[in-house]
């Protein structure tokens, strides 16, 4: 079993979440420039065993694509035509941003240290990961 990875991809930098081995838990990896990202996630890929890549859908709150996805999807088209033998999934990020900026404040995070953009995309990748696998767990248990 190959590791699922996650991206929170924006404008200015990309954050990217990765799971363990058995797809158990989510963590941090790293946030890398925009320009970046793609040499990034093609290095990581040559190392580790990636069975998923799971890319952020910017919706809005009606369920359209939000303003964010014009900038995503060239991204996207270029994952999917360059890697093809890795699945290439994309989930719901609503809220992740705000969930990890919330993170931060819960776990008593100086003002200055929640001011880390970079921070707070790796950390919106992990929470879009792990909810990723939350959800997959759930169609296991569908009847």
């Amino acid at each position: 079993m190959g590791r699922v990875l996650s991206i929170d991809y924006g404008q200015k930098r990309v954050g990217f979440a990765v799971t363990d081995e058995l797809q158990i838990c989510a963590h941090a990896l790293e946030t890398v420039h925009v320009s970046q990202a793609f040499d990034f996630l093609k290095n990581y890929i040559n190392r580790e065993n990636v069975e998923t890549i799971v890319v952020g859908e910017p919706k809005t709150m009606n369920n359209t694509h939000s303003d964010a996805a014009r900038f995503i999807e060239p991204f996207v088209n270029r994952l999917k035509k360059e890697i093809k033998d890795i699945d290439i999934v994309r989930f719901d990020e609503r809220f992740t941003s705000k969930m990890a900026f919330q993170t931060l404040i819960d776990a008593g995070v100086n003002r200055k240290t929640r001011a880390n953009k970079a921070l707070l995309d790796k950390i919106s990748a992990t929470i879009m990961l792990q909810g990723y696998l939350q959800y997959k767990e759930t169609l296991r248990f569908k009847i």
